[in-house]
């Protein structure tokens, strides 16, 4: 039996930092403080009349129940709030005079809980378990001021007394204030979940964008080791077949020696003129000098005539109609067709001849370059060969490299065009 995927992990809200723990501490200072000054102005007042809880260290005590534990409010935060409910609960039947401090209190306990606790069930048994106690707990004490034997505070008389009213808005009022502690609480915590994942995604999304920028400088090194190889191979092979023929002759023939001499110059400036054009494309932000590549597939006549030239007899046939080519596939099929040359004139031998046949075939274009040199043992595949396979693929083509069992060697490159839209 198939094993079961494992089911998602549960959001978890990123742990409080040190900074939000020495908050809760001050926070909880500044209650007690707080709660102390209430209590001590309750007393005076006379909050809850005869019936106020004397001595000041009662008041003190309570104080510190409601607002100490709030300083781990985000470590223990249901027990926070379950220890916030309980001492509210005594200190009002109690008659201790404070009563804002504490509302306050328990609204923050109430809130923690929402806000912090990453087990959302847990988090919903804990606040309405105190919402609840507290409404039984409202209930049990307006239950007992409906039935005191007192005449004291608002009138009873009538349906709708004013001792009614005013329970009732003692219940509309809780309400309100557990309502907004637990809508506050659940807002909190999906906020800092949305927060805690969008700063995920923006870590990321950095690491990404540094990959990207990795991989352009990578490619970028390969196209121009690519060029360089490209540009410079061809030529400096030339030159180097025309300076040998130019020393072998340059006794017995000074005028062909001054040909061949003529050549490796004309050679020369043509690397040079390649390699400048080269440098102003790198120099150029958006990749494109002002004068764009003249290297096209109609410079292959010229390139193989310059093959003759340097000693390697060459023939070059085009068949079929030609059609529109995208400039990036001119290029490439030209670079190529170059390289292979090369390639022929290094290694075929003394008597090596090539033939170049380019291919219009409809929906494709086809490159045939082969060699008539000799056979020579199986090689590693060297700079070249990997430069055309880059750009057969940049071109979305197929590249077929290797030696022929007749002799020689044999490139093909097929390269498919895109459709093109009849009118």
């Amino acid at each position: 039996m198939a094993d079961l995927p494992a089911p998602p992990a549960p959001p978890h809200r990123p742990p409080a930092s040190a900074h939000d723990l020495r908050g809760d501490a001050w926070l909880a200072g500044a209650l007690l403080l707080g709660a102390v000054l209430s209590a001590a102005l309750g007393s005076v007042v006379g909050l809850y009349g005869d019936d106020t809880t004397q001595g000041m260290q009662w008041a003190l005590l309570y104080a510190a129940g409601l607002t100490a534990p709030l300083a781990v409010r985000r470590r223990y935060p249901e027990l926070v709030a379950v220890a916030v409910a309980v001492v509210f609960i005594i200190g009002v039947s109690a008659h201790i005079p404070e009563l804002y401090v504490g509302n306050i209190a328990l609204f923050i306990a109430m809130y923690t809980v929402g806000a912090w606790v990453d087990d959302r069930r847990r988090a919903l048994y804990v606040r309405v378990g105190i919402i609840v106690a507290m409404f039984v707990w409202l209930m049990v004490t307006t239950f007992q001021s409906a039935t005191a034997p007192t005449d004291e505070g608002f009138s009873r008389e009538g349906v709708f007394s004013p001792f009614v009213a005013f329970m009732l808005i003692q219940f509309l009022v809780n309400a309100a204030f557990f309502g907004g502690a637990y809508y506050m609480g659940d807002r909190a915590y999906t906020a800092a979940l949305q927060r805690a994942a969008l700063e995920e995604r923006t870590r990321e999304l950095e690491a990404e964008r540094e990959v990207t920028a990795a991989q352009a400088v990578a490619l970028d090194r390969v196209r121009i080791a690519r060029e360089l190889h490209d540009v410079v191979a061809h030529h400096v092979s030339a030159m180097g077949v025309q300076a040998g023929a130019a020393r072998a002759v340059m006794d017995r023939d000074p005028d062909a020696a001054r040909s061949a001499l003529v050549g490796v110059e004309a050679s020369a400036r043509s690397a040079l003129d390649e390699l400048r054009h080269l440098l102003e494309t790198l120099r150029t932000p958006d990749g494109e000098p002002p004068n764009a590549s003249t290297v096209r597939l109609t410079g292959l006549a010229e390139l193989v005539q310059h093959a003759r030239d340097t000693g390697l007899p060459t023939t070059f046939a085009v068949v079929g109609e030609p059609v529109a080519v995208p400039d990036l596939i001119e290029v490439n099929v030209y670079r190529v067709a170059q390289e292979a040359l090369t390639n022929a004139r290094r290694h075929g031998g003394p008597d090596a001849a090539a033939d170049v046949r380019l291919r219009y075939d409809g929906d494709a274009i086809e490159l045939e370059v082969t060699n008539s040199g000799r056979l020579g043992p199986a090689l590693r595949p060297g700079l070249g060969i990997v430069g055309m396979r880059e750009r057969a693929a940049a071109s979305g083509g197929i590249l077929e490299a290797g030696p022929r069992p007749r002799g020689g060697f044999l490139v093909r490159l097929r390269v498919p065009l895109a459709e093109r839209i009849e009118a």
